[in-house]
């Protein structure tokens, strides 16, 4: 269905003339914030316009490019942005999209709902009285519905996830199926450079078609440059058309509403609203960000496991969530960036390569302390850092030793940790492996899931925008992407970013525009 998209641009290739136009709503971004939003408006009789930097790929174009490709058309700096590790924690690669459908393209597919526990803390504890389990079920029950949310079958689960499931069960923790928004997945394994299908249903497949039906209009490769003021009203953006993989300017759009809501994912929203001066009397802004740092650690069995196959996201163990901080998530990488990863040179290391076919894989993630800030960096770039905790890094030994003893007890011969430099353990190496004493800079981290940099709170003293995502201190300006989660999640926030979305859509439907 993304195909039937129609991205309106108003100007033919290599034109350049500035261009203005009038809307009710100005969404920037295209994600799962903002085309949940935008959506909603849109069916509701707004004239919505919609602003994506990146590019506009339609299902097939996904299938006939090459992984290193969809790095560059639709990975933000082709996935190589970075979280500086300050306080001897680990530096993380963090990635995120940059395309029409934003982030929801390059997910796995998963969708938990907020755990209750999260949802009582933000209630009870932070304030925002609307958002307790109770006042989010119906959000959940309508974006689950939108986007076809369903549980994988065990049947797509790889031999390497079963194998974990196993060993994870010998120290009395259960792997559950994963439920993900897809219809009709056929366990290609593509999902994170793009569904060829159009088996998953992200929001360019879900959302955008339904709102381009009520009449919004879509413009990608535009970059928006900052939201325009009338005193506290938000009047309108201020974008440039870009042209060409460099993404060079050619033109500027000029777009003037009567509402603005910015969705431009947690590294994004902060630096446009300091760029548009709204960043006085907001402390909170930029401050506070998660980012679920995330490890994984492979195992060699002697059986061939083929951890490529079946759902790239079938399973996961939540056993230690709640008290530890820790969720196990399968996952799987394609053959050749797998390769790519392996230790070792020379004869050492084609001779691991070669055994692809037996090793399996698995990712943990920390529910983590709110360690990050974002900066605006030069040439319209933000500068990520990330002090982590202390508790954090204590979670970091344990998060590894224990996916290591999981595979163990499923019969493994080795395990590789995200460790650089180090040589695959066995039983005994991994007993042995001193790693509460490895430094932050030795330790491989990631993260995909970049949240709170534009908290939501009761004081401006401590947050950006109140329970109804408005940005403190202004009028009819509003954040509704992940920026806004007042703590980390510890799970997949893909629902939880598209059920707050809903929420804000449904209270701005309320309010009389004018």
């Amino acid at each position: 269905m993304s195909g039937m998209l129609h991205i309106g641009h108003g100007l033919s290739r290599g034109e350049k003339r500035d261009v203005t136009i009038d809307c009710d709503t100005v969404v920037v971004g295209s994600g799962a914030g903002g085309a949940v939003v935008a959506t909603h408006l849109a069916e509701a009789g707004e004239r919505v316009v919609i602003l994506e930097e990146g590019p506009h790929l339609p299902t097939l174009d996904h299938g006939a490019l090459r992984q290193s490709e969809s790095l560059r058309h639709v990975w933000s700096d082709a996935g190589m942005t970075l979280a500086w590790g300050l306080g001897g924690g680990p530096s993380i690669n963090v990635t995120t999209g940059r395309a029409i459908g934003g982030s929801s393209i390059l997910t796995g597919g998963v969708c938990f709902r907020i755990p209750d526990h999260v949802l009582d803390g933000w209630s009870n504890e932070l304030g925002l009285t609307e958002l307790s389990p109770k006042g989010m079920e119906s959000y959940f029950d309508t974006v689950e519905r939108d986007v076809h949310v369903e549980e994988v079958p065990e049947s797509m689960r790889s031999r390497g996830t079963r194998l974990f499931g196993e060993g994870a069960a010998m120290h009395g923790a259960k792997l559950k199926p994963m439920r993900r928004n897809t219809r009709g997945c056929d366990g290609c394994g593509r999902c994170n450079f793009g569904c060829p299908h159009g088996a998953k249903m992200s929001v360019d497949v879900s959302y955008l078609p339904r709102a381009i039906a009520a009449g919004a209009v879509i413009w990608s490769d535009c970059a928006v440059k900052s939201v325009k003021m009338d005193g506290r009203r938000a009047v309108g953006v201020e974008a440039r058309l870009l042209d060409g993989p460099r993404g060079r300017a050619r033109s500027r759009l000029s777009v003037r509403s009567k509402r603005v809501v910015l969705a431009a994912g947690a590294m994004h929203t902060p630096r446009l609203l300091r760029r548009s001066g709204i960043d006085r009397g907001l402390p909170a802004l930029g401050k506070n960000l998660t980012l679920h740092p995330s490890f994984r650690v492979m195992a060699r069995f002697d059986e061939p496991v083929r951890s490529w196959e079946g759902s790239l996201q079938s399973a996961y163990v939540d056993h230690y969530e709640k008290d530890e901080g820790i969720l196990f998530n399968s996952l799987s990488i394609p053959n050749g960036v797998l390769a790519a990863t392996m230790p070792g040179f020379g004869k050492r290391y084609w001779s691991r390569a070669r055994e692809v076919a037996h090793l399996a894989i698995f990712g943990g993630m920390i529910h983590d302390d709110a360690g990050g800030r974002v900066f605006n960096g030069p040439l319209g770039h933000p500068i990520l850092t990330y002090d982590m905790s202390r508790r954090d890094k204590a979670r970091i030994p344990r998060l590894l030793r224990l996916m290591g003893e999981f595979f163990f007890a499923a019969g493994a011969r080795e395990v590789v940790l995200p460790v650089f430099g180090s040589a695959p353990v066995d039983a005994d190496g991994l007993r042995n492996f001193p790693l509460e004493k490895v430094p932050g800079s030795k330790i491989e981290c990631s993260s995909q899931h970049p949240l709170g940099s534009c908290q939501m709170g009761s004081s401006r003293d401590h947050s950006v925008v109140d329970q109804n995502g408005k940005v403190w201190g202004t009028d009819n300006l509003h954040v509704a992407c992940g920026s806004i989660m007042p703590t980390s999640l510890g799970v997949n926030p893909q629902l939880a970013i598209m059920s707050m979305a809903t929420r804000i859509a449904f209270k701005l439907r309320e309010q009389k525009l004018s």
